[in-house]
């Protein structure tokens, strides 16, 4: 394996109780709707079907979770967006609490997934 590329739990190192929590709670949820594998990268995790789904970024005290949509997401939860293509976005969730992960965000989790064929 690649030395420069940190493992999962090396991305919650110095990092608040809440940020590792939140963190489950997204892996918990996934895995309850379908096969989830964790991709560790240098700066962030990814959590993968056949292609990545999610993006999580760890900061201090929150993470920034990266989906994919097939369209924007209308949202005031939604703290970054990006038209990558035609038909695909990208669109950030900053999460500081496991409490935000709830039916909206798994939903927009259950598309992202969708879209990782």
């Amino acid at each position: 394996m690649n030395s420069h590329v940190p493992t999962v739990q090396q991305h919650f190192a110095d990092r608040a109780p809440d940020v590792k929590a939140t963190y489950a709670a997204i892996l918990k949820a996934a895995k309850k709707l379908w096969p989830v594998q964790e991709e560790p990268k240098k700066t962030s995790i990814h959590l993968v079907r056949k292609t990545a789904f999610a993006g999580i970024a760890t900061r201090k005290t929150s993470l920034i979770l990266t989906l994919k949509a097939d369209a924007d997401v209308k949202s005031k939860r939604i703290a970054r967006r990006e038209q990558v293509s035609r038909n695909r976005w990208h669109v950030e969730i900053k999460l500081a609490d496991p409490s935000q992960v709830d039916r909206e965000l798994v939903g927009w989790l259950r598309q992202a997934y969708e879209l990782a064929e």
